[in-house]
């Protein structure tokens, strides 16, 4: 409401004068900023220049005289008017550039019992701080709730009706963030939220054991669900993470289960009760790489928001630990030495604990042209490839000025790094997930038709320089979808949120600079200044849901899904008549897997099902799982949707016209569910509006599949424990993994000689443990693999159980480890490293039996020398999977998906074809364990007399 003329000032103190600065939070000169004396009604005093200057005359300022300074796109400033030593007035003021809220502590869910009181508090970070905070309960504006200045939400004495979600929602000058909702369950006093008795929850048993006629080899072992306790009276009701009370495990009790005519012991869940949360770490991890060449990213620094959490490694790797109530995780990598454009991701984890594994792309900056600055300029945007450029950067004489606001004339290098749609391969190197708040504060996505990093730079020095305004223009004709062309606008990213911000609106403006071309472009300004990374956008609404599951196998058993699987779909736009050759890629999204699938936003159509399609793929630790296949032949029961929606939705994997090409993608036209057919009202795609059925629907429900190529393997744990959810975890002295905040994966790799791929067996009982020894704790199966460069061998890389503290962690157990191959096969070499470390750390195991190999395992990080393999990592599944890897590839730091059957092996068997009638000792150990492991156990009593002598 202030004035703009600059009026006349009351003449209070001829001669006078007051000087002063307006300069950005970079420190860089603000021309035309409004400046005015504070007060009722505030004055004008001037505006500042194009070195962010001002002057004014005749002024008399009290002792508590302030100004204030204005610019649109900045948040107003305040300053005193301070008087220098020789007499005159100064004040500088230093505005930040106005900054839309973004979320930075969310609502928590909580369970309370009817009569409790509950807190809920969100906060907001923007420039200037959301100064307004309104809560919601079920959608619905809670009275009184507005003009909070913080964002704190009291109920006293809660009644059931109060139960549901919450919501807050913050706004400033700058716009509005609205919080994910937070569950609130009231229970009636007195009632149970954790039953006593288990959920069922099945485990495999070994081939050799089935439970009942029909062969069924699964076995219920209970769970507890890790559903929310109320809190105790004398809980804390602050904005603290709630310590809290979870359902879990109260007893479990040993049972002993007949197999093949022996007893097979197995912990079962026999009550759950309510008792302290597991509060697993919460991690990612991965490798940052040139997006051109894999080169690493070595060293580079890793933001968190904007905090500096760390560098990457030599290699390129990083593991970020992801805060508590996180609900978007923005992380910025930057290259040191500035070849590489900055990246900002947002990065997928696994709330319920253990690790996600991400591989980071980022682009290289283009080669810097020479411009002088003196003169206009025109920067192509998306030249590369031959392609028709989308539009350019157009700089008039003047442009560049340096942080001073001092014009720059001189030799500008000029590096402006476009990320083309175009080319579907640049998907993975793009910046962000493409997302901007709305005006209610809803986070809503974007639809790219490029991103473009720059960077100016002076000639000589190399000093940064800003520009400003220049002109964005694009091609019309490069916008195949009409109603795009009145919703494009010119957006930057915010490096601290991850979300885009608008910066401007693209208009039609006529005429090519050719005469014979008669062409419209879009046109918009800019300011280049603090940031660099700007994006051609519409806001596209026409959204849905894909539902994805993935399986250890091809078998599809609904209990043999993987959890914590990286889910990705880039959307796509077809070009007619070319489903496998797109027109451009529109955004991108990734989700992990939970015990239910995943649930992934896609732009959708409902009039054309082919207006949009979808690429998706899903890797676990880095390895890519498979898709279901779609040539030869279409069969709907294994891709898992019913016709004719299937037919509707287009599905082929991504060899489906060259056999050669991988089979670790698939594509889909994302066409929206027509809700008048009934064989589109149970997915894969769900209406925007269905998140919660698509979250909810039952694996009979229509749904897209990947697997994992397994070679044969399997586990057996005598402690159940699911993998892929941390929480499972319970402290027993059998337990496989004595330690849920990190896991060490041990592997011994085993080499056959034979005809075949054999089966090899590692039995693992409690080897120098007072509490264990004699008792089992798993079973291991893995079927050897080929090598390809060797005629008549495979290998075989086998799980043991580490030696090492149980879980009490007051006592190491060296596991006692028996590896057994299936058929007749004879033990022919031990590694002599391994050897010699076994004999120097006895007591020495038992090795009468030449049809097995038996040790105490190591205590000692062994490593490929040794034949053996050990990683540790806060992620049981990803500390195997790097383990695998390097004992596939005979290193220690290595990586392979080919078995190097000949390298870093610890033990080697002959296999030959047995004569019929005659037993192998695998059969035997699986037919009458106690007297085939009676050779192996007697190690103990003998071993004591062998002990090494002393060196």
């Amino acid at each position: 409401g202030a004035p703009s003329a600059v009026p006349p000032l009351p003449a209070g103190c001829p001669g006078r004068t007051l000087r002063g600065t307006v300069v950005t939070a970079a420190g860089a000169a603000l021309p035309g900023a409004r400046v005015y004396l504070e007060g009722r009604p505030p004055v004008l005093l001037a505006r500042s220049d194009a070195r962010g200057r001002f002057t004014a005359s005749g002024l008399c300022p009290g002792p508590a005289a302030n100004l204030s300074a204005h610019r649109d796109g900045f948040a107003a400033a305040l300053a005193p008017i301070v008087t220098n030593g020789s007499g005159a007035a100064v004040a500088h003021l230093r505005l930040r550039r106005l900054e839309k809220p973004y979320m930075v502590l969310q609502p928590a869910a909580r369970v309370r019992e009817a009569g409790q009181d509950v807190t809920f508090c969100c906060e907001a970070s923007g420039t200037p701080a959301p100064h307004k905070y309104y809560w919601y309960h079920n959608g619905t504006l809670l009275e009184g709730s507005a003009q909070r200045s913080r964002g704190r939400l009291a109920l006293r004495a809660l009644a059931p009706e109060q139960a549901g979600t919450y919501h807050c929602k913050a706004s400033s000058e700058a716009g509005a963030i609205r919080s994910a909702p937070a569950q609130l369950t009231v229970l009636a006093q007195g009632q149970q939220s954790c039953r006593a008795e288990p959920e069922p929850s099945l485990v495999e048993l070994p081939s050799e054991c089935p439970q009942d006629a029909s062969g069924s080899r699964y076995y219920n072992v209970g769970r507890c669900p890790a559903s929310p306790c109320p809190g105790g009276p004398a809980e804390p009701s602050g904005c603290g993470a709630e310590s809290g009370r979870c359902c879990g495990v109260r007893r479990m009790e040993l049972r002993q289960v007949p197999c093949a005519g022996s007893a097979l012991p197995l912990k079962v869940v026999a009550e759950c009760g309510c008792g302290p949360c597991a509060r697993p770490r919460v991690l990612v991890q991965g490798r940052v790489t040139a997006a051109d060449t894999g080169e690493p990213l070595r060293f580079g620094h890793i933001f968190l928001g904007g905090t500096k959490v760390g560098f990457t490694g030599y290699q390129g790797s990083f593991t970020i630990e992801v805060p508590p109530d996180t609900q978007r995780l923005v992380a910025r990598f930057v290259d040191g030495q500035q070849r590489l454009v900055d990246a900002v991701k947002v990065l997928p984890f696994d709330r319920r604990g253990g690790a996600v594994y991400q591989e980071v792309k980022m682009l290289r900056k283009k080669e810097p042209v020479e411009l002088d600055g003196g003169r206009s300029n025109a920067i192509p945007l998306g030249e590369a490839g031959g392609r028709e450029p989308v539009g350019e950067l157009l700089l008039p004489a003047g442009a560049f000025l340096r942080p001073s606001g001092e014009v720059f004339n001189g030799t500008v290098k000029a590096s402006v790094t476009f990320v083309d749609p175009r080319d579907v391969a640049t998907a993975s190197a793009a910046s962000s997930d493409l997302s901007f708040a709305d005006a209610e504060g809803e986070i809503v996505p974007l639809r790219t038709y490029g991103m473009f990093a720059v960077d100016f730079r002076e000639g000589d020095s190399g000093a940064a320089l800003q520009a400003g305004p220049v002109q964005v223009r694009m091609d019309a004709a490069q916008v195949w979808m009409p109603e795009h062309l009145q919703k494009m606008k010119l957006w930057s990213l915010n490096p601290e949120s991850g979300l885009w911000e608008e910066e401007g609106v693209l208009r039609p403006a006529g005429g090519g600079r050719r005469r014979r071309e008669e062409r419209t472009f879009l046109v918009g300004n800019l300011e280049i200044r603090e940031r660099r990374l700007f994006n051609l956008d519409v806001p596209e609404d026409r959204r849905c849901f894909v539902k994805v599951r993935a399986y250890s196998n091809e078998k599809f058993n609904p209990y043999e899904q993987l959890e914590g699987v990286v889910v990705s779909l880039i959307n796509l736009e077809p070009q007619p008549g070319f489903p496998s050759n797109p027109r451009a890629w529109g955004r991108f999204d990734s989700v992990v897997t939970g015990p239910n699938g995943a649930c992934l936003p896609a732009f959708c159509d409902a009039r054309r099902p082919d207006a949009y399609a979808a690429l998706v793929t899903a890797t676990l630790g880095g390895e890519e799982l498979e898709a279901v296949a779609s040539s030869p032949k279409l069969n709907p029961g294994a891709v898992g949707v019913a016709q004719p929606y299937l037919g509707k939705l287009g599905y082929r994997r991504s060899d489906h016209e060259d056999a050669a090409l991988k089979k670790t993608a698939f594509q889909i036209n994302v066409a929206k569910p027509d809700p008048n057919n009934v064989d589109e009202s149970n997915g894969p795609v769900y209406s925007y509006r269905s998140l919660r059925e698509c979250e909810e629907a039952p694996v009979s429900a229509n749904h897209l599949r990947f697997y994992r190529v397994e070679v044969d393997k399997y586990e057996y744990n005598v402690v159940p424990f699911k993998e892929s959810d941390v929480t499972s975890w319970t402290g027993d002295y059998l337990a496989w993994w004595p330690n849920p905040q990190e896991f060490r994966a041990c592997f011994i790799k085993v080499r056959l000689e034979g005809p075949q791929e054999y089966m090899v067996r590692s039995r693992n009982v409690g080897g120098s443990h007072p509490r264990t020894r004699g008792q089992l704790y798993g079973l291991r199966d893995s079927r050897s693999v080929r090598d390809p460069l060797l005629d008549n061998a495979s290998g075989a890389c086998v799980e043991f159980k580490c030696g090492g503290m149980l879980f009490d962690q007051s006592l190491a157990d060296r596991t006692l480890v028996s590896v057994v191959p299936q058929g007749s096969c004879r033990r022919t070499a031990v590694n002599a490293l391994l050897r010699d470390y076994l004999s120097r750390h006895p007591p020495l195991a038992d090795n009468n039996h030449t049809g097995a190999f038996s040790m105490l395992a190591p205590l000692d990080p062994l490593g490929h020398n040794y034949g053996i393999y050990t990683v540790t990592d806060q992620s049981p599944r990803l500390a195997k999977e790097i383990a695998i890897g390097r004992c596939f590839a005979g290193t220690s730091d290595g990586f392979s998906r080919e078995m190097r059957a000949g390298e870093g092996t610890a033990v080697t068997f002959e296999c030959r074809e047995r004569p019929p009638g005659r037993e192998s000792f695998f059969q035997r150990l699986l037919s009458a364990p106690a007297e085939a492991l009676a050779e192996i156990r007697r190690e103990m009593g003998s071993s004591e007399l062998r002990r090494a002598p002393p060196e």
